[in-house]
């Protein structure tokens, strides 16, 4: 049965296992029918309340088998209109944390009380992305957490991705305060582009670039009801680029969730985030919602000065050195071949001096605010009781910074996102479009080393670079004949040459970068462009075969890219846009036993594509239950997915002058390893004798899918009566992963003649008309990477003012069978944990979460290197005022202020503390 609210907690009660309750308990909670002396409108009408008379706001109020429901308001009370023209209704009741009620009425009743008593079993809870069917989360097959609609409100990150690094097995990467990708079980990046990031089940991926922006173009806080997080492969199910797992955002329908929402918060930074929702239900049959924010602030600027791995000279050498989070410090080493004007020193062969380069502050500059605007409109119709249609749109924008080959300053990036879908208790028809825009968005290492390429004056022959290095081998020169030492003398040639730099006070520093900035040329330009769609239809029918618990769930998907970057970022030309697909189909056969306490199930899928291979992503797990309640879930499974290329991995065409980056789906690439470029001796002796050059050959095949393998075993359960575990183990193997890696080639993929190599040499292959350049392209590793970890987690339900949270994650990378030095871009902290406390008291709820990370390396195209343990300390109190629907806030992240460096690279992650008012109308 598939997901038929979009409600998780709701979808639970149509489930056998939660709702086995046919008949009313005989002790509290109960039901009381009374006679309301004020008619109303409404034919049902009632309260829900707790065991002991608390009202319960937020509950659901749903007809079985329906999409027709409500949810309680904050004294509890809700109102529904019935059809009773067909005979009895059965009413449904749910709230997270409390055992579900059905109550069958015969007649409308006008004052319906119902009381809840809290789940033996802790959780009454259901998911529906780990299996696209509604089930127990204890009875889930795989490792997958869920947050409910109080646990999101008391997130206190500015991005709520951010926060998820409370959850155990997530890994977390802030690379600016908007832009936060995460991962589980390793190979983390600051561009997420393994784990695939769903809103209602659609994909919130730039079409251009495969990754999802964190939130930045995602939905409100205010309107979602629920978060579920899939740990580990999943491509059985979802298809291409769910290597590591989901994350999927359920919004809140509007027949169930109606009323005005207003968010206001204001805080450190300049931070001002606003937010309002409403949702009406116009007929019985008919309802609409619009969501709108918007959010601001200073961003964190990224600050790192120590010396990349890259650099030839150390932090602190005369000769300088290339920084990790500086522009435009570009390197060159002094040569015989080249000489400069004056003749260079032979002292200096061999030798590289860099550019002084810009920070990331200075070349931001004033433009150092993120935001976020966001707007959504739906309209939701009952074709049936059990048959809904919803069309939607949604426009959303935002600048933050964003790190992948180098550190992007994305500025009005964002989507239209476009949705129509049919969705019956039994599966659903979906149409959803994308298409994604760049806005202003640039490139700070290409907008650095523009500006040092820059004429020293308007009509000038003469770069900044070019008077650096000139004036740098002049002074050194000079100092020698002088009689200094070498050291002294390269000290004073760089203080020389370093009064060369252009200063970003004067005004020519000011000109150039707004030139650029504005120039999508690329080698003349820093700013991004591209501007592609994506069209994917989907369905899915599930049947119930037998009624001993035999259940088929079937579905298939079609998917298709129009890239278009006017031939910018992608091979598209004269405004042809490239067109790709893929599609898909699986199967899923669940199988109950032995009294319902065990259920296997096995699903599969085979994916086809225009450029790969056809794939197959199996996927069989068993989960067996021990208790009088079922509160002991053990689980075992089996799966393996995929990841197929980026758009960009695969049409990539974007030729930067001193480089061409190039997509790998054509017949692979041949050409020479750098290292030969170090002697143009050798060079010089291929033209006579070419044989010299095969050891420096490199060749790289045309790119398939990557892939992983993973087994897990867990528990899931109640190890005590108020104590809930959850606990799992796992070990993948990965194939194919994807890099990239610069080389000298042929354009066409062809390996150069000697005689091109020769030619292109004199001008370091940055001539654009010759076929002979450097190239950056993508390639699969054949080196099988190995891990395995361990996830548990602990909450303790002491009782309603306090529940005590715990969990802690290891991930190990088995270095047994790699190659000394080999890469593996793991990027993943071995040891971390997290401790926690929440509750309510009255009218009082807080949260308060400690976390600690420990430092690892980390492998990213921009930059390499180690960070340090890090920790952060978040906390959030709200007092509610109910009978005007008023709650106060105030929140903080990192409230201590402690290092909290995410992404090597990255800004450090600061203290933001806000104070809000949260308004709730129904």
């Amino acid at each position: 049965m598939y997901n038929l609210y979009s409600s998780a907690a709701v979808a639970a009660l149509l489930l056998p296992q939660l709702a086995s309750a046919t008949t009313l308990p005989t002790t509290p909670p109960a039901y009381v029918r009374a006679t309301d002396p004020d008619p109303v409108e409404k034919s049902l009408a009632g309260q829900v309340l707790t065991d002991k008379g608390e009202a319960l706001p937020g509950a659901t109020v749903f007809i079985k088998g329906t999409f027709v429901g409500t949810s309680t308001d904050q004294q509890g009370n809700f109102r529904l209109d019935a059809n009773f023209e067909n005979g009895p209704v059965t009413l449904v009741f749910s709230y997270v944390g409390y055992d579900s009620r059905e109550i069958k009425l015969e007649t409308p009743e006008l004052a319906i009380n119902v009381g809840l008593s809290p789940s033996a079993t802790l959780l009454n809870e259901t998911v529906v992305s780990a299996s696209r069917v509604e089930e127990n989360i204890l009875r889930a097959p795989v490792t997958i957490e869920k947050l409910s609609t109080r646990q999101i409100e008391r997130i206190s990150t500015p991005e709520i991705l951010s926060g998820l690094g409370q959850l155990k097995g997530l890994d977390v990467s802030s690379a600016s305060m908007l832009f936060t990708s995460v991962s589980t079980r390793g190979f983390n990046t600051a561009k997420s582009e393994r784990v695939i990031q769903l809103v209602d089940y659609m994909d919130t991926a730039l079409p251009s670039l495969n990754l999802s922006p964190g939130n930045l173009v995602g939905i409100p806080e205010l309107d979602m009801e629920s978060i579920e997080i899939i740990h580990g492969p999943a491509s059985a199910l979802y298809g291409s680029n769910a290597l590591s797992g989901v994350i999927l955002f359920n919004s809140k329908d509007p027949f169930v969730y109606e009323g005005l929402s207003v968010r206001l918060r204001g805080g450190e930074r300049n931070l001002l985030d606003g937010q309002v929702r409403y949702a009406k239900k116009l007929t019985e049959k008919l309802a609409i919602k619009i969501n709108a924010s918007a959010f601001r602030a200073n961003d964190w600027i990224a600050d790192n000065m120590e010396a990349t791995r890259s650099s030839a000279n150390p932090q602190g050498s005369a000769l300088g050195y290339n920084a990790v989070n500086r522009y435009g410090d570009n390197g060159y080493t002094f040569n015989q071949q080249q000489q400069l004007p004056g003749g260079t020193s032979p002292e200096l062969y061999g030798k590289t001096a860099y550019l002084p380069g810009f920070s990331e502050r200075d070349l931001i500059d004033d433009d150092n605010r993120t935001s976020s605007y966001r707007v959504q409109g739906a309209v939701s119709y009952l074709l049936r009781d059990d048959l809904k249609l919803t069309v939607e749109a949604k426009h959303a924008e935002g600048t933050a910074t964003y790190q992948n080959i180098s550190r992007f300053r994305v500025k009005g990036l964002g989507s239209n996102q476009y949705r129509a879908e049919l969705k019956s208790s039994k599966g659903f028809l979906r149409i959803y479009t994308t298409e994604d825009f760049t806005g202003s968005s640039y490139e700070l290492n290409q907008l650095g080393t523009l500006i040092q390429g820059s004429p020293v004056s308007d009509g000038s022959t003469v770069s900044y670079a070019q008077q650096f290095y000139g004036t740098y081998n002049a002074a050194y020169s000079q100092a020698r004949r002088a009689g200094q030492t070498v050291d002294a003398a390269l000290a004073t040639a760089q203080t020389a040459a370093n009064r060369t730099q252009l200063a970003t006070t004067d005004p020519r520093f000011v000109t150039l970068r707004e030139q650029i900035i504005d120039d999508k040329q690329p080698g003349r330009g820093a700013q991004q462009y591209f501007n592609s769609f994506l069209h994917d239809i989907s369905g899915q029918r599930s049947f119930r075969l037998t009624e001993r618990g035999t259940d088929l769930t079937v579905g298939a998907a079609y998917r298709q890219y129009r890239l278009g970057s006017n031939g910018l970022l992608f091979s598209d030309r004269e405004g042809q846009r490239i067109k790709n697909h893929e599609y898909g189909a699986y199967g899923q056969l669940t199988q109950t036993l032995l009294e319902d306490r065990l259920k296997l199930a096995f699903a599969g899928r085979v994916d086809e594509f225009k450029n790969f291979k056809a794939a197959f992503s199996p996927r069989a797990s068993a989960v067996y239950s021990v208790g009088k309640n079922k509160q002991h879930n053990f689980r075992a499974s089996y799966g393996r997915a995929f990841r197929s290329p980026s758009q960009t991995e695969q049409y990539f065409y974007n030729d930067i002058r001193t480089g061409l980056l190039i997509g790998n789906v054509g017949n692979g690439f041949q050409g020479y390893n750098l290292t030969l470029f170090n002697s143009p001796q050798l060079l010089a002796a291929a033209q006579s004798n070419p044989a010299v050059l095969q050891p420096y050959e490199y060749t790289i095949a045309p790119l398939q899918l990557e892939k992983v393998n993973t087994a897990e075993i867990g528990y899931k359960g109640a190890v005590l009566p108020n104590v809930y575990a959850d606990v799992s183990y796992y070990r993948s193997q990965y194939q194919d992963f994807i890099g990239a890696q610069t080389f000298v080639g042929n354009t066409d993929g062809s390996r150069p003649t000697p005689q091109q190599l020769a030619a292109g040499y004199s001008t370091a292959y940055t001539n654009q008309s010759q076929p002979t350049r450097v190239l950056y392209a993508y390639y699969n590793n054949n080196q099988e990477v190995r891990t395995q970890g361990v996830t548990a987690g602990l909450t303790y339900y002491f009782r309603k003012a306090l529940n005590l949270t715990g969990n802690y994650s290891l991930n190990v990378l088995d270095r047994s069978n790699l190659p000394e030095g080999f890469q593996t871009f793991f990027n993943t902290p071995k040891h971390k944990y997290n401790v926690g406390a929440n509750g309510q008291v009255g009218n009082l709820s807080y949260t308060v979460n400690y976390r600690w990370v420990q430092g690892h390396l980390q492998e990213i195209p921009f930059a390499t290197g180690s960070i340090r343990d890090y920790s952060t300390t978040d906390a959030y109190v709200g007092y509610t005022l109910p009978k005007v629907g008023t709650t106060f806030q105030a929140g903080v992240s990192n409230a201590f202020n402690v290092n909290n460096t995410q992404v090597f690279g990255g800004p450090q992650v600061g203290r933001l503390a806000y104070l809000g008012l949260r308004f709730d109308l129904q």
